[in-house]
């Protein structure tokens, strides 16, 4: 098991370097895009059509909004996968009111057995001000637990910013 979780904010490049260096890492096979997001209005459906474009043919993408500990779980050991986002991943679970603490349990757990070669996109969202409303310092506060806990597992952590990746891990 190889796992690099990577940091960064909106628009940092986070996602655009764990791709690349999937794709490195693959060669001339298939990588594995797991998404978490889901089309619930246009602009959605926009982005999502444009990051299966910026992907290509050459990818197999597995939905996974809510069962994402299972969809790591499956990869062989062979796999070279992405994992975009885990933040949207916490949203679905908290909007869907289940228990978050029991699903970062369940995904640290799958990251760590994991045999194959997977990348772990989330936003990076405790750099800026509190948020104004309880739900949005929850959310916070659960995705800094979370990436302290995978940060840990991982075997590298990145941190993007204007596409730049700094090696933390």
């Amino acid at each position: 098991m190889t796992a690099t979780l990577v940091l960064g904010g909106a628009r940092s490049g986070k996602s655009m370097f764990a791709q690349k260096a999937a794709e490195m890492a693959v060669g001339t096979g298939r990588a594995t895009m797991i998404v978490t997001g889901q089309a619930f209005d246009d602009e959605m459906a926009q982005r999502i059509a444009r990051h299966q474009a910026d992907r290509g043919e050459s990818w197999i993408t597995v939905e996974a909004p809510v069962d994402l500990p299972q969809a790591v779980s499956a990869l062989p050991a062979d796999a070279v996968a992405v994992v975009d986002c885990l933040t949207l991943w916490l949203s679905n679970l908290m909007l869907n009111d289940l228990d978050v603490e029991a699903a970062a349990s369940a995904l640290v757990e799958a990251v760590s057995a994991c045999p194959a070669r997977v990348w772990l996109v989330s936003n990076e969202v405790g750099l800026g001000l509190v948020p104004e409303t309880p739900l949005g310092r929850r959310f916070r506060d659960e995705a800094g637990r979370l990436h302290q806990r995978l940060a840990q597992a991982a075997d590298e952590v990145f941190f993007v910013a204007a596409g730049l990746p700094l090696r933390m891990k």
